[in-house]
């Protein structure tokens, strides 16, 4: 009912949505470690879509919104579903979790403000639609000062809140094992039937509704053009973050158990039943944190588990269902609060912002996006702005000049003490994809300035990921060097590198004489031949470099002069 609430839908979607999740799911799981069902990070970002249905002339009436759910849902679980089939599941790894932790913390923000309404027992004009944290603050505000403070029809809902919040804080304190939630609210229940027939007579309170009949409905979804335009977006974000969700919450409980989970086959799950619910008068169904943890903790052995757990919620509905038109709104706006606040995270909020420079932008970044816009738009900036500071730090190609000692060791050198002064070798280390092409041409650069520099060896073992814009790179600086007489040589080249030489062309102007593949068994004999070829390079000049070169058989140690 709290998941329903939150998004601004009827609490019996809720309901069903718990119930055709958990059903829906376990007939695809894999694994009893993801429970499925309605989250708060999910019907938050539902109650932001739904906000912005309104912003886009939609009517924004619950009738207007329930026709659309279906198509939603619908979309969601279609791109859970295809991306199982592609394998698509371990991409969640590139979703910082510093994004997430910023988006739920602007999440849980907006719950708390988006209760105060119901709380005090006011709504929302038709013309004033919400989309953000601040938005919701903005109309908050505005109509607090309407509010009439010296009346029953304020204070009443206010302390019944205020008395709920009190329940709940004592069972806390003493019955942590209970479910507090439940006895919260039948506590609140009863006593505000008791006060207001024996006390208070003539004040009312807005109560929930109670499931109707026939309210559990199978529904085709459908879309037109312009539909689908507003829906995708949305839907993208939402199986993200549902993936996302169950992702980290089955492996770290499959890890403690010493078992794995299927990403693909789980991911095929959530989308199933996220397309069960959108026939069957649902909601958004992810990995729910708590079920999840509390199915392992009961001793759960199967995914059958959640079969159990999803009929005895459809039964509940359909026996005890009535009795949900007891429970006054305000009781059930505090609930939610403690909820969300609960969702606040000191521990990981530290952990965020200390641990490095990239993962405190990121969280800031994602976390003032939320709250000042649409929450899945700011899990496409989080997830983009966490992506360019990787590329940043990654396209950083880290260049060393090495030479030999006189035992024949290769050791990193000064650039004031260059032993041979015709002959560079350059480590190079780190990504050659495009986005470090231009540094790594820059850097490779200072060292070709050097006029007395004959040969360049270049050693490629540790350079990962040479696309063609570093090839390109390469064949710019090949030609530079024979502008002025000068040779670059390639050593230590993996397989996958030289299959990129020779696709691109690269390899005919290097000419095969210049470049030396790596021989795993024998890591310092391809960095030897290039020295040697260095050598017949610079001809008869008075150098010497000594090479220490591991062959097959033998070990020993060469010179060359």
């Amino acid at each position: 009912m709290a998941y329903a609430m939150i998004a601004g839908l009827p609490i019996e979607y809720g309901l069903y949505g718990s119930a055709v999740g958990l059903i829906v799911g376990m007939i695809f799981a894999g694994s009893r470690f993801i429970v499925l069902g309605p989250t708060n990070a999910t019907a938050v970002l539902l109650l932001s879509t739904f906000s912005t249905f309104g912003a886009m002339a939609l009517t924004g009436k619950e009738q207007d919104i329930l026709f659309l759910l279906p198509s939603l849902l619908l979309l969601v679980g279609l791109f859970l579903v295809i991306g199982a089939f592609l394998r698509m599941a371990s991409l969640i790894q590139y979703v910082s979790r510093t994004v997430v932790t910023g988006y739920i913390t602007a999440a849980a923000a907006l719950i708390i403000v988006n209760q105060v309404k119901n709380l005090l027992g006011f709504s929302f004009g038709s013309d004033e639609h919400a989309v953000s944290f601040i938005e919701v603050c903005k109309h908050t505000i505005s109509h607090l000062g309407d509010l009439s403070w010296g009346s029953g029809a304020t204070w009443y809902p206010l302390s019944l809140g205020v008395l709920t919040l009190g329940i709940y804080l004592i069972l806390q304190w003493r019955l942590r094992l209970l479910p507090n939630v439940a006895l919260t609210l039948v506590i609140a229940s009863a006593l505000h039937a008791f006060a207001s027939s024996q006390f208070w007579p003539g004040l009312e309170v807005e109560m929930l509704q109670s499931p109707g009949q026939g309210s559990l409905q199978f529904t085709l979804p459908s879309f037109n053009l312009e539909q689908f335009r507003t829906l995708v977006g949305p839907a993208l974000a939402l199986a993200m973050l549902c993936l996302l969700e169950g992702l980290s919450i089955g492996k770290s409980l499959a890890a403690r158990k010493g078992s794995r989970i299927d990403a693909n086959q789980e991911m095929f799950s959530m989308g199933m039943a996220n397309i069960g619910c959108s026939v069957l008068s649902g909601m958004v169904a992810s990995g729910s944190l708590t079920r999840s943890a509390l199915n392992a903790t009961s001793g759960a052995a199967t995914q059958v588990s959640s079969l159990f757990s999803g009929a005895l919620c459809l039964v509940g509905v359909f026996t005890v269902g009535q009795f949900i038109a007891y429970v006054p709104k305000p009781c059930l706006a505090v609930v939610v609060m403690v909820i969300a606040f609960s969702l606040f995270n000191l521990k990981q909020y530290r952990m965020v912002t200390r641990s490095t420079l990239s993962d405190s932008i990121v969280f800031y970044v994602t976390l003032f996006t939320a709250l000042f816009f649409a929450l899945d738009f700011s899990i496409y900036v989080g997830v983009g702005v966490s992506i360019l500071l990787f590329l940043r730090k990654a396209a950083a190609p880290q260049l060393v000049e090495y030479g030999f000692t006189e035992q024949g060791q290769l050791q990193e050198l000064e650039k004031s003490k260059r032993m041979d002064l015709e002959i560079s070798i350059v480590h190079v280390e780190g990504e050659l994809f495009f986005g470090a092409a231009d540094l790594f041409l820059e850097q490779i650069r200072r060292f070709c300035a050097d006029p007395n520099l004959k040969v360049i060896i270049l050693k490629m073992r540790n350079a990962h990921h040479l696309d063609a814009t570093s090839a390109m790179a390469l064949e710019e600086l090949i030609q530079y060097m024979r502008e002025s007489d000068r040779h670059i040589l390639i050593c230590e080249v993996r397989r996958d590198t030289l299959r990129v030489f020779q696709r691109s062309g690269l390899i005919n102007l290097i000419g095969r004489d210049n470049m030396f593949p790596d021989l795993r068994s024998n890591p310092t004999y391809s960095t030897a031949r290039a020295v040697r070829r260095a050598k017949d390079i610079v001809g008869g000049q008075k150098t010497k470099v000594s090479i220490y070169v591991e062959s097959l058989k033998q070990r020993g140690k060469g010179s060359t002069s």
